[in-house]
């Protein structure tokens, strides 16, 4: 089970249709990548890691991603969730965190 933290009930809005992506690494890793359009039509992006005992490890919050669509969101929040939780880009410092994109 999960634990969120704030960042994910920033993000959070049962009313809004969103596509996901579920993933555990080899190292109980789990990574949550969530897309979706605002009620204005933004494309919107939630990415979280989480340790095997479920704790966050770090949770974004994208409030839009500019000319992407959900597909292309998508994507790329998975490309960056995957090199943050195997290190090939550094986890930043400060947890939880909303990002601007």
């Amino acid at each position: 089970m999960r634990i969120r933290e704030e960042t994910y009930w920033q993000w959070a809005d049962a009313q809004l249709h969103s596509r996901c992506h579920d993933e555990e690494l080899s190292d109980g890793t789990s990574i949550d990548v969530q897309v979706r359009l605002s009620r204005v039509g933004a494309t919107q992006l939630f990415l979280g890691l989480y340790a095997r005992d479920g704790k966050a490890l770090l949770e974004e919050y994208y409030p839009s991603r500019p000319g992407e669509t959900m597909t292309r969101a998508l994507v790329w929040g998975v490309d960056r969730a995957r090199a943050l939780a195997t290190g090939a880009l550094p986890l930043p410092e400060a947890m939880p965190r909303r990002r601007q994109a």
